[in-house]
């Protein structure tokens, strides 16, 4: 397919750290448009567009909020006694953006005040880029009730949300390094989170606009080197993945070689990850399992492991349909908010 990419779109400064929605849709369109756009890509340019087909908080599930409940019960198991110091008087406080990120996490803070009995107003929308430009501090939020409640939801809000901005953040911004380099595929995270955390983490990426990859291990059987190496080959754990899993959950085999690859696409597995392959590695492995495969068998190519967004260029090839990665959430750095009293 002829690629008839645009090195950069009008108006848009590509060194920038981050980038907002329209900004990242505009970016993507432009320098990855082909004459006929095939499948991969439109499902990409699909994910980045999450924002715009609806709301990101209606794809939580209806137990999530007792999970901000036991944050709560985490942080004050008795008694509140910075609490009793402040009292209950009605008070407004204003939540500041303090470094430049995407803004993610907003129904997590908003909930995290309803329990405290408060009420929060949004100044940005979600997905949206936080600036704090000179001043150093921009405001984000108010919050309004009780001085104490204010103060119980204050940590528990702060942490959710510095979190999930800062993956949201680190997903942006690897997202447009991959489409400046000319990927056309998905670029999606891994089920490496925190314990207790991945929904706000998964969330982070999907804002970020990323694809979360599986969020649990009954969204997709994953076959990896232990499961291997326990039942003893790749065809019988296949073959037992398919005996459980039905016609509807998919499959997916880790290899670190060809031989392996072969192994599982014969088996059925519908995708294959390389793992731990060298850039060029990758490349020469990828299109021999293209060229090997063509027309016999559908299965997608999956690379993983070790990939940042210092190196990921180098792994860019349009032979593998998913580039998986942790770096945009695991240690990423958060973004940095403050919760002031208004006086």
């Amino acid at each position: 397919m002829p690629n008839i990419c645009r090195s950069t779109p009008p108006n848009i400064q590509t060194s920038k750290l981050s980038f907002t929605v329209s900004e990242a849709n505009e970016l993507i369109h432009a320098s990855c448009t082909t004459s006929s756009l095939d499948l991969r890509l439109a499902s990409q340019n699909q994910r980045i567009m999450a924002l715009e087909h609806g709301n990101p908080a209606d794809l939580l599930p209806i137990h999530w909020k007792s999970q901000i409940t036991a944050w709560f019960a985490e942080d004050t198991p008795s008694f509140d006694y910075g609490g009793f110091v402040v009292g209950d008087d009605e008070r407004t406080a204003t939540l500041y953006g303090k470094s430049r990120g995407i803004l993610a996490g907003v129904p997590f803070f908003d909930e995290v005040f309803a329990q405290a009995g408060c009420s929060v107003e949004w100044h940005m929308k979600e997905g949206t880029l936080v600036d704090p430009g000179a001043s150093g501090k921009v405001a984000v939020a108010t919050v309004t009730g009780p001085v104490r409640k204010l103060l119980l939801g204050e940590r528990v809000a702060l942490n959710t949300l510095s979190r999930c901005s800062g993956i949201a953040t680190k997903s942006r911004d690897m997202e447009i390094l991959v489409r400046k380099a000319g990927y056309k595929g998905i670029l999606a995270g891994t089920r490496k989170t925190t314990p207790g955390f991945r929904m706000v983490e998964k969330y982070g990426m999907i804002v970020g606009g990323v694809d979360g990859h599986r969020h649990d291990l009954s969204s997709m059987t994953m076959l990896k080197d232990n499961h291997i190496w326990a039942r003893g080959s790749i065809t019988d754990a296949v073959k037992a993945a398919k005996a459980v899993g039905g016609f509807s959950l998919k499959i997916e085999v880790e290899v670190d070689s060809e031989e392996g690859a072969d192994e599982a696409i014969a088996a059925g597995a519908d995708i294959i990850m390389l793992d731990n392959f060298s850039g060029d590695g990758l490349k020469v492995a990828a299109k021999s399992l293209r060229q090997r495969w063509a027309g016999k068998r559908e299965f997608l190519l999956e690379c993983s492991g070790g990939l940042t967004s210092e190196n990921v260029e180098t792994y860019i090839n349009n032979d593998i349909d998913i580039i998986s990665t942790s770096s945009i959430h695991q240690g990423v750095p958060h973004i940095d908010f403050s919760l002031k009293i208004d006086h």
